[in-house]
């Protein structure tokens, strides 16, 4: 009901937008992105939760050539370091096999072969990796050997939080942190001018053409969100739904801050 009282395409700050705003960060990352599809090897991608991480990998990943790449997406990382390879087989097309050694043979088989038959290369993007197993981190650089190590034939992408980062760098992790080719940390726009620009760019892709929010409010929405975008949009959508039944074509100050109330 809001979006139609308010005359917006979608709703700001959703999910899946078409348009990201972009101050440079996401472009840093599709250059990143692109060079592990040229070099193959480990990525790692790290964030506060709500930042952008997976909708910028979505926008990025939108215009790979299905024809060279192979986009496999798990987000289903809290299960054991088995459960995970056969997500990667299914992805891959194949009927995972029970025994971890019959598992990762066909895997390293398949992916051998659509390096020489079909000239394709994986790219495996792991979602929420702070929740992966320590089995996992330890394992997966043995499971990126092929060919006497010799040749990288699948790209890998770690995303996480930010304590991620840190648990990678700890000991038992030394053969899978040296084979990271790629890091990337996406940061919230805290600056007052930065998230003024993300919100007007929401407001203005979802259809809003005229002024919805004070600077004031701006401000108060900034240091509500923490300048999380997933969070900032959550009030912006409960404040414009408040709106409503008063029939207003603004966010008042004092409105903004009960919705604010409300998503805590």
């Amino acid at each position: 009901m809001y979006r139609q009282h308010f005359g917006l395409r979608h709703a700001p700050l959703d999910k899946d937008p078409t348009d990201l705003w972009d101050d440079g960060a996401i472009a840093h990352l599709k250059e990143r992105f692109e060079w592990l599809l040229s070099s193959p090897g480990v990525g790692l991608l790290t964030g506060e939760p709500g930042v952008g991480k997976t909708a910028a990998l979505r926008h990025i990943t939108r215009s790979i050539n299905p024809h060279r790449y192979q986009i496999i997406y798990t987000a289903e990382s809290d299960f054991g370091r088995i459960d995970l390879y056969r997500a990667l087989a299914r992805g891959l097309g194949l009927e995972p096999s029970y025994r971890r050694a019959d598992l990762w043979r066909d895997i390293k088989q398949r992916i051998t072969e659509l390096a020489h038959s079909r000239q394709l290369l994986p790219v495996w993007l792991i979602d929420e990796s702070q929740n992966l197993p320590p089995e996992f981190f330890r394992d997966l650089p043995a499971f990126l050997n092929f060919s006497f190590d010799a040749r990288d034939l699948i790209t890998v992408w770690l995303i996480g939080h930010p304590a991620l980062a840190s648990l990678l760098e700890r000991a038992p992790y030394a053969a899978l942190h040296g084979r990271i080719q790629v890091r990337v940390h996406l940061n919230p726009a805290i600056e007052r001018e930065r998230f003024a620009q993300l919100i007007a760019h929401a407001l203005n892709t979802a259809g809003c053409t005229h002024t919805l929010l004070s600077d004031a409010g701006i401000e108060q929405l900034r240091e509500a969100s923490r300048s999380i975008p997933r969070q900032a949009g959550r009030i912006l959508r409960n404040a414009m739904r408040l709106a409503v039944p008063k029939g207003l074509n603004h966010i008042p100050d004092e409105l903004l801050q009960r919705a604010i109330e409300e998503v805590r």
